[in-house]
C-alpha cells in the first residue's frame, strides 16, 4: 500500500456529482426566473445589468471546467461553440414569439405560453447537445458547466431582436 492521498475515487460515466446537480439547479432557477419575467408585460430596457450578472457566473463556471484539465480543450471549444450557436438560433426565433407595442411613450414587451415552451425547449436542446458531444471521452458534462452562460446568450439574443423590432416599429422609442 501506497502512504499518502489517493486522491477522489474516478467517477463512473453513470454518476452525478454534486456539482453537476448544483449547476442544473442553479440553470432551472434561472431559467424559471427568465420565463417568468418575460410573461410579465414590462417595459423593454435597456439595462443589460441581470445580463452582465448571469454573464459572469456563466464564464465563472465555464471558466473553472475548463480549468479543470480533466478536457480536451478544443473539442470542449468547439463543442461550446456549437451550444452557442443554438442558444442564438432559439433566442432569434423565441424573439417573435414576443409581443411589442407602445405605451407611455416607450416599447412594451410580453411573451405568450410558446415564448415559455420554446424556453424549455431551448435548454433540453442543449442538454440534449451536451449528451450527444458528451460521448467523446474528453467533453463530458460541458453543457452543465455551459448552462447559464448558454441562457445568457440565448437572452442575450433574444433582447438584441426584440430591440431591433421595438427600434423598426417606432425609431425614436428605444434608447
Amino acid at each position: 500500500m501506497s502512504a499518502g492521498p489517493q486522491g477522489p475515487p474516478e467517477q463512473t460515466g453513470d454518476a452525478v456529482s454534486s456539482q453537476t446537480v448544483l449547476q442544473l439547479v442553479v440553470g432551472v432557477a434561472i431559467l424559471g426566473f427568465v420565463v417568468y419575467r418575460q410573461l410579465r408585460a414590462r417595459p423593454l430596457r435597456m439595462n443589460q445589468r441581470l445580463l452582465l450578472i448571469l454573464f459572469l457566473l456563466g464564464a465563472i463556471e465555464t471558466y473553472g471546467y475548463f480549468q479543470s484539465g480533466k478536457h480536451s480543450a478544443s473539442a470542449a471549444a468547439v463543442a461550446l461553440l456549437g451550444s452557442l450557436v443554438l442558444a442564438a438560433v432559439f433566442g432569434v426565433v423565441r424573439a417573435f414569439t414576443v409581443r411589442i407595442w407602445e405605451q407611455d411613450g416607450q416599447p412594451w414587451v410580453q411573451g405568450n405560453a410558446l415564448t415559455a415552451v420554446l424556453w424549455v425547449i431551448a435548454l433540453a436542446a442543449h442538454l440534449g447537445f451536451d449528451y450527444l458531444v458528451g460521448q467523446h471521452k474528453d467533453i463530458g458534462d460541458i453543457g452543465d458547466a455551459t448552462v447559464v452562460l448558454y441562457l445568457v446568450a440565448s437572452l442575450g439574443v433574444q433582447r438584441a431582436v426584440m430591440t431591433y423590432r421595438a427600434q423598426r416599429m417606432q425609431p425614436s422609442a428605444v434608447t
